[in-house]
């Protein structure tokens, strides 16, 4: 307050300086000019000297400078207040959004790999092996243990700020993934210019089913957020994320490769300071419509009998960022914890051909599509979602544990299939996070343990829908990957399915679980880390991974549980204007549990991965 005083005196002083004094305090009157000849310019005045010798423009200007140096003080103050209450983020973001219209956040990515043995040095299937058993896809150039290269993405997230209060978000990507150099204008141009690769110095642009799977750019989100005086309306198509991303997690990290996209409408509340209350609606999957042939012009959900929807409430207690921080600052704790909680349903399902008899828009042309077919399903999920974290200075502890129960009273997956027995679905999963500041800012200790539930049924169960090597598709001893229960016309034999999967941009480590098995499902591991800061920007970190299957039977080999020693290390470079270069090394040191069946005595090789990255976040 004391400035604020000064600098008015100042500023009062600096006009009585510039005005020529009254008696009675008046008003002092101009002085009078004479008139100018035409054409001719008028000389400047003089500087009229003060009582000092100082000119009254010199005046004015060391007044401007006093003035200027205490409202530069005065705003170091004021933000010091605003960061002491902890509303600094949220003035600066709401001063923003007033002056800008458009935001552009985003990423660019180059990550150039390397891979070395990951079939484990076993000998290739024979050809039409069912693809349930195929640990890892091997060059197909006999003796070729190698295999390199590299993948880009150029990722945007724009915002458009409508107004304070109303903005629309989302997320674009373009050359996803792509593998450099996969794209040669020799390959897919049909001019016939370079029957030779080898002449090729140009890459196609991507575009779907002519030389990739999917066009050069995507979107993937696009939604509207509006802010009420109750809480934040957002509807769209957006990512989902809750606590460690252990089970739903977006995806937006630098290193993720797929993220959780939902069709939702939400609205996030605030009842209490702290406590947000967000329910939920999500549109799962809409079944039969006329989406795809968009014959109609507005598409229309024939029917609501096979749809699938979510009802989310999610429930927490939690600090923003910026709260985080003042706490540890201050020496004090942080507790924060939530539930997520999904109920989902499905009444019958739609196989084969979907459409239905229709009339197009010339009425004297039918256009008949074959008629689906419609099997109940009588599916419901019940997904319950706890996430905890407690954190001061010197540690952090983070955990999340989710369920997913239900049934499936029809488990019919084909047209042609008159099968009604009904599943049981029970799967458990969970991970526990510590972190330990040895010494503040430099060295850091870690130690992670997960779980995902399990059964004895072949296979791991990552991707059901591989064929397994059994009868009627089901798995059998030494699959990797299939179904996880096993059924036949006559019945099943095992009805439930166990096996608990993690989102597969949770990461593990760099080889078993993230990229041979992609995801961890039906066991657990144990995770010691630790991280050194050499300087601002410039982190070392290594880890080791113990992992091991909860029932051998769901292993390779069908009679270990034990499945491999993988020892991670690294190091990553961040500038403060966005450029990230890092580099990873792993080595993979495979135990019984990835052995062949029948085949005890079988002699496996490590595997190693070089991983590399170089982007741009903006």
């Amino acid at each position: 307050m004391s400035h604020v005083l000064l600098a008015a005196l100042l500023v009062a002083s600096s006009t009585a300086a510039a005005q020529t004094p009254v008696p009675d305090g008046g008003t002092p009157s101009a002085a009078p000019q004479e008139s100018a000849p035409a054409g001719a310019t008028s000389p400047a005045a003089p500087a009229a000297p003060t009582s000092e010798g100082v000119s009254r423009e010199e005046l004015e200007q060391r007044l401007e400078a006093t003035r200027q140096e205490l409202r530069e003080d005065i705003r170091a103050q004021t933000a010091t207040q605003a960061v002491a209450n902890n509303d600094w983020q949220e003035e600066w973001t709401e001063e923003k959004r007033k002056l800008e219209l458009f935001t552009l956040d985003g990423y660019l990515r180059v990550r150039p790999t390397l891979f070395y043995n990951f079939a484990l040095g076993k000998a290739p299937l024979p050809a039409g092996t069912p693809l349930g058993r195929q640990l890892w896809t091997r060059s197909p150039r006999p003796g070729e243990k190698t295999q390199a290269g590299a993948n880009m993405r150029f990722r945007l997230d724009p915002s458009f700020n409508v107004s304070e209060d109303v903005r629309i978000k989302a997320q674009v990507d373009a050359l996803d993934n792509v593998l450099l150099g996969s794209n040669p204008d020799s390959a897919y141009s049909g001019d016939g210019r370079n029957n030779f690769t080898i002449f090729s110095e140009n890459q196609s642009p991507t575009t779907s089913a002519i030389n990739a799977f999917k066009d050069s750019v995507v979107v993937r989100r696009a939604y509207g957020e509006v802010t009420t005086p109750v809480g934040i309306l957002r509807f769209g198509r957006m990512g989902s994320q809750w606590g460690l991303g252990m089970l739903r997690n977006d995806g937006n990290c630098l290193d993720c490769d797929y993220g959780d996209t939902v069709d939702r409408i939400q609205f996030v509340t605030e009842p209490f300071a702290g406590w947000y209350v967000t329910p939920m609606l999500d549109f799962n999957s809409e079944g039969l419509s006329t989406a795809k042939a968009n014959a109609q012009g507005e598409p229309v959900d024939l029917t609501q009998s096979d749809d699938a929807h979510s009802l989310v409430l999610a429930i927490a207690r939690r600090d923003t960022e910026q709260q985080q921080k003042a706490k540890l600052d201050n020496n004090q704790g942080i507790l924060n914890y939530g539930l997520y909680f999904t109920y989902r349903t499905q009444r019958y399902a739609t196989l084969g051909e979907t459409g239905v008899p229709f009339t197009d828009v010339n009425p004297t042309i039918p256009v008949n599509v074959t008629a689906p077919t419609f099997v109940p399903r009588g599916a419901t999920l019940y997904i319950p979602d706890l996430w905890f974290l407690y954190a001061e200075r010197k540690f952090r502890i983070e955990a999340e544990f989710a369920a997913q129960l239900g049934s499936i009273d029809g488990r019919a997956l084909a047209a042609n299939d008159s099968t009604t027995q009904s599943l049981r679905v029970a799967q458990f999963g969970g991970v526990l996070k510590s972190d330990f500041h040895v010494i503040e800012n430099k060295l850091h200790l870690g130690v992670e343990l997960g779980f995902a539930s399990g059964d004895r049924a072949p296979g791991f169960g990552n991707y059901p829908g591989r064929q397994g090597t059994g009868p009627d598709g089901n798995t059998a001893p030494g699959d990797v990957e299939g179904r996880q229960y096993s059924c036949d016309n006559s019945g099943c034999s095992d009805n439930a399915i166990r096996n608990f999967r993690f989102n597969r941009d949770y990461r593990v480590d760099l080889i078993l679980w993230r990229s041979i098995l992609n995801g961890v499902t039906d066991a657990f591991y144990v995770r010691p880390s630790l991280k050194y800061s050499i300087a601002e920007g410039f982190d070392v970190y290594g880890s080791v991974i113990y992992s091991q299957a909860f029932y051998a039977q769901s292993t390779p080999s069908y009679i270990s549980k034990s499945l491999g020693l993988e020892a991670d290390v690294g190091a990553r470079y961040v500038t403060e204007d966005g450029f990230v270069a890092g580099i990873d090394y792993g080595i993979l040191f495979p135990l019984d549990g990835l052995k062949d069946f029948g085949l005890p005595a079988q002699k496996l090789s490590t595997a190693h991965a070089i991983r590399g990255t170089l982007a741009i976040r903006f």
